[in-house]
This record gives C-alpha cells, sequence and structure tokens, in this order.
C-alpha cells in the first residue's frame, strides 16, 4: 500500500498495488489495520533515515495470505503510529521538485526491500 504516485505507476501491472492518495501517517494506520486482520508486515514501516511526517510519502509491503496475528508485525506498526504522532506533518511545505525527490526516496527504499519480501 502506498501513497506514492511514483510507486503506483511504476508497479502498474507487476504488483499488486493499494493506491491511497492520504497522509503519510494514514499509510501507517491502513497497514495497521491489515495486520490486525491477519496480514504480515514485509516492509518495516519506518525503514530509511527520512523522519516519519518529513517526506510526504510512505510504501509498506504487507503479505497476500492472511494468517494468524503475528505479535513482530503488531509491535512494529504500533511503534510506527506512535511513532509518527510525534512529528510535525510537513507535507504542505514543499514545492513539486521536493516532492519529486521524496518519492523516489520512497520508491528506492521499497525497491531495495522486494528480495526479502519475495522470500516470504
Amino acid at each position: 500500500m502506498t501513497n506514492n504516485p511514483l510507486v503506483a505507476d511504476k508497479l502498474k501491472g507487476k504488483k499488486t498495488v493499494e493506491y491511497v492518495p492520504v497522509s503519510y501517517e494514514e499509510i501507517l494506520k491502513m497497514a495497521r489495520d491489515r495486520v490486525y486482520q491477519g496480514y504480515k508486515l514485509l516492509s518495516h514501516p519506518l525503514s530509511g533515515s527520512v523522519k516519519p511526517k518529513e517526506t510526504p510519502y510512505k510504501s509498506i509491503m504487507v503479505s497476500t495470505r492472511k494468517e494468524e496475528v503475528e505479535a513482530q508485525s503488531v509491535r512494529i506498526i504500533e511503534e510506527a503510529v506512535m511513532a509518527c504522532g510525534k512529528f510535525t506533518d510537513r507535507r504542505d511545505s514543499y514545492g513539486p521538485d521536493v516532492r519529486k525527490d521524496f518519492q523516489m526516496i520512497d520508491w528506492t527504499l521499497l525497491e531495495s526491500a522486494f528480495a526479502s519480501a519475495d522470500a516470504w
């Protein structure tokens, strides 16, 4: 799931992508809802060195199969949502070029996680 239009575009027809144009925090909450439904996190919700809400974009991989709720995924996503709440939302302060840079950063982080996620 992602709020990054670049990710949605690059993966169109290649992977299942849920693109939703919402805030960083809302993407985390959507992932949290999936985890509580029994989906497993396949990428870390706070990957990279960019602080939550410093970037407007976030992509998170979750499993396609529902299983029992996994304690580790619950802990990770809950900590990510709590961490996100500590930061100020800056997404409205960026121009188009900076937004494109943040889209590319998010894409690069997601792309680097594919190999380990595909192992699941």
